[in-house]
Parts: structure tokens; C-alpha cells; sequence
């Protein structure tokens, strides 16, 4: 996209950052079907059981590079046999991750699966990245059974069981992405990407996603909703950890000390006003500046260059000086825009 004597706006920087991130679609056709593989051969292993995905393939939200993908199966328990004080998932998972290691043996000769010692997945080693140079691709399996007692599934919890609810997850989301014409996914794409960019990232993906179904299933432009986005999260998180929207699974902590994670997302939600609020008193390089601080990623959004930033800055001083002096400046008056192409 090329920029000439017109300033883009932060809509437009936001909306090209987006794109620079989100997932290629050979990328997602590659991954697609790598996990439709594992799918059938889960299913041929469980005859009635039902596969659900989940995650940010599912979710329409995944970034580039793309690196896995996750997906349960519902194994059928017609007599009882598995569950809270029953017997544990492991059998169960050593058949799935059996079948799969048999069933892709042809087209994945040296796959790993891995069991021993997880929390609750099957990992699923390719050692087949979808593109050279990137890391390898894995798949996370999680085998479940419904729960007879209530809403959502029984998932693994090392050697017992947890009760979760990641069929109604998608559906929460997906419904969300329709009912905001797109709006919530490509602002949870731009919020993962601020998120993992820290060192230690605050939040887990699954946490933004949760915070984003209470303030952006509207439709509606990109900024305003990362600006309601923060805000909402800090107040949120303040108050402790955040609910299940499915009111199964537990409540969500924050990866970081409560304190800094609030402290963090306050910042950066002052940070995006004070950038709508420079855009709106018509000092576009300032608020692309200020935009670009907060994402911290030259290669996902540019900042201008120095020189337009302290032009421009100087202007401001020089404006609020002499309204100080002589009383308010022209209604009107537009800050000076050194006319030049941007290149993306």
C-alpha cells in the first residue's frame, strides 16, 4: 500500500499491521489438513466418538508463522468406566496416540507423540515444519469424554480428570466474529501479537479471547475496541481471576503477578487514547508514533521516521506556545504534513 501526500490514519496502520500477521491461507490449508489426518485417525480408533477443534485455527484468529493446531475427541464410555474417581485417561491416551503414529507413519515417518508427563494434551511432533526455516509444526490432542452430569467434558488433568467446556468455547467466539462483522478476531490477532511480544507475555491466548467477549462483539472500528479492550482487561484482572464464559472450567489467572499484568495494560491503554486523541487534534506522525510505542514491532507496524516526528512535535510546542500567548489558535488549522510516500 502506497501513501502519497496523504497521511495514513491509525485505522489504516492498524488494519495493514493486521496483515502482516494473520496466517497465509497456504499456511492454513497445510494445517487443515495435517489436523483433518490426525482427525480420522482418531476416529477410526474410537468407532462414535466425535472430534472438536478448538483453538486459533478454529477460533479464525491464528498468526503467521503457523505452528499447531488443536483438537479433542470425544471418546464414547458406554459403561462407565472412565471419569472423576474412576479410572484416568491414560489408556486412553496411549491408544490415541497409537493410532495416530500408525495411521501418519506413511506420510510422517520419524512423528513423535508424546504422553508421558503432560498436564492434559497428546503432543503431536511433525518434525515436518509447514515452511523451511520455521519451527516445526505440532498438534495438541485432547481425549475427553462428556460429562453425564452436567454441561461440557471431562479433559485430562495429568492422571484424573478436569471438567471443561471447549465445544461451547468455539462456539462463543465464532458466534462473536459473526455478531462483529470480523471486528473481534482481527482485534484479538493485533492483541495476541502485542501480548507475545513481551518476554513474558501476561496473559494466555485463551485469557484475551475471554476478556474480548465482553467488550468487542460489536461491530465497529479496530482502535476504539483495543482501547475498550485494555481498559476493560485492567478493571477486569484488578478484581481477581476471570470466569469461564461456559461457567464450567475454572477461573483464568493472569501468567504474571496481577500487578504487573494491570499495570501493563493500563499503559497501553493510555497509550492508544493518547494516540486517537493526537489523530483527532490533526497531528497524524505523533499519533502514528505513539501507535507504534505500543506495539514495539518495527516489522509488524513501522514507526515514521524521526525527523517528521520531531518536525511535527516542534510544530505543537510551537502552536501551544503561541496559544498561550495570543489565545486560541485557529478553528481549523491544519499541523504541517511533509508530503511523502509511505511504503508498506
Amino acid at each position: 500500500m502506497a501513501l502519497s501526500n496523504t497521511y495514513p490514519t491509525l485505522e489504516q496502520l492498524l488494519e495493514e499491521a493486521r496483515r502482516r500477521i494473520q496466517v497465509a491461507p497456504e499456511e492454513l490449508d497445510e494445517a487443515k489438513r495435517r489436523r483433518s489426518a490426525v482427525r480420522d485417525a482418531l476416529r477410526k480408533e474410537f468407532p462414535g466418538s466425535r472430534v472438536y477443534y478448538n483453538g486459533s485455527v478454529a477460533h479464525g484468529d491464528a498468526l503467521t508463522p503457523l505452528t499447531d493446531v488443536d483438537l479433542g475427541v470425544v471418546v464414547p464410555d458406554p459403561d462407565s468406566e472412565y471419569g472423576p474417581g474412576k479410572r484416568g485417561p491414560r489408556s486412553l491416551q496411549d491408544r490415541a496416540a497409537n493410532a495416530v503414529k500408525r495411521e501418519l507413519k506413511a506420510e510422517f515417518g520419524d512423528l513423535r507423540v508424546e504422553v508421558e508427563g503432560r498436564k492434559r494434551s497428546i503432543l503431536v511432533r511433525f518434525n515436518d515444519p509447514v515452511r523451511d526455516g520455521w519451527d516445526d509444526f505440532t498438534a495438541d490432542i485432547i481425549v475427553a469424554l462428556d460429562n453425564p452430569h452436567g454441561a461440557g467434558l471431562y479433559i485430562p488433568r495429568y492422571n484424573t480428570w478436569d471438567r471443561s467446556h471447549p465445544e461451547k468455547h468455539t462456539e462463543l467466539v465464532r458466534d462473536a466474529i459473526e455478531s462483529s462483522k470480523v471486528r473481534f478476531a482481527r482485534a484479538v490477532r493485533l492483541l495476541k501479537h502485542w501480548n507475545r511480544n513481551w518476554s513474558e507475555p501476561a496473559l494466555c491466548t485463551w485469557h484475551i479471547k475471554v476478556l474480548a467477549l465482553g467488550c468487542l462483539t460489536e461491530p465497529g472500528r479496530i482502535l476504539p475496541g483495543l482501547i475498550d479492550w485494555f481498559e476493560c482487561a485492567a478493571k477486569q484482572i484488578n478484581v481477581g481471576p476471570t470466569p469461564d464464559p461456559a461457567n464450567v472450567g475454572p477461573d483464568i489467572k493472569t501468567a504474571i503477578a496481577k500487578t504487573d499484568a494491570v499495570r501493563r495494560l493500563r499503559v497501553a491503554a493510555e497509550k492508544l487514547a493518547e494516540a486517537q486523541k493526537l489523530e483527532q487534534d490533526r497531528w497524524p506522525v505523533l499519533a502514528h508514533s505513539k501507535l507504534a510505542e505500543v506495539f514495539n514491532d518495527p516489522e509488524m507496524l513501522p514507526a515514521p521516521p524521526d525527523e517528521s516526528v520531531r518536525l511535527q512535535e516542534a510544530e505543537r510546542i510551537r502552536r501551544r506556545t503561541q496559544r498561550t500567548h495570543t489565545g486560541p489558535a485557529l478553528v481549523g488549522a491544519v499541523p504541517p504534513v511533509r508530503s511523502w510516500s509511505w511504503e508498506w
